[in-house]
């Protein structure tokens, strides 16, 4: 455990990267909503573009399941943001007006960096649930170097699971943890 003071330009990537996962999140949300909308009563393939397969699409309990934990999240969320900048409880809401009202209170938390990076990091880890249930796939950023298990050069990193790993189907190596 490090007990070091956070320096200005830590607490600026905090509250920084809040804005953005909250922006993205204020994104998803309503993708997630239409996601689970009922269907119009055309066939799964005919949603997608191909013929008529009968009968109607299925229910997702995922994205249902995902929209229940990102409602609850973003709703501790500001209760737990309020309450820390010793505000008042909000008004119940909908999601998204609770989105923009901890987004408006990104310039108050920039002074508390542990609270910034609580809010970065559960709107990260929202907006990330959202982009699964939606079906996007997770980003892979290329690192420099070789793999130290078998010299290949495809080392990508996994931000959404914090991991390097090299993508060589023969190898699959996952490197250890630096810190």
């Amino acid at each position: 455990m490090s007990s070091r003071i956070p320096e200005v330009a830590d607490v600026e990537t905090s509250s920084a990267a809040a804005a953005v996962w909250l922006r993205s999140l204020a994104d998803r949300f309503p993708l997630l909503i239409e996601e689970l909308a009922p269907s119009t009563g055309r066939a799964l393939g005919e949603r997608r573009g191909g013929a008529p397969t009968g009968g109607t699409a299925p229910v997702r309990l995922f994205v249902s399941d995902t929209l229940r934990d990102v409602t609850d999240g973003v709703v501790e969320l500001e209760e737990a943001v309020r309450e820390r900048l010793g505000l008042r409880p909000a008004r119940p809401a909908p999601v998204p007006v609770r989105l923009r009202r901890i987004a408006s209170l990104v310039d108050r938390i920039t002074h508390l960096p542990d609270l910034a990076a609580h809010v970065a990091s559960e709107s990260r880890r929202m907006a990330e649930r959202c982009g699964r249930a939606l079906g996007e796939p997770e980003q892979l950023v290329r690192i420099a170097g070789r793999c130290p298990a078998c010299d290949s050069v495809s080392l990508r990193a996994l931000p959404e699971r914090a991991v390097v790993m090299c993508i060589n189907p023969a190898c699959r190596h996952i490197l250890e943890d630096a810190s």
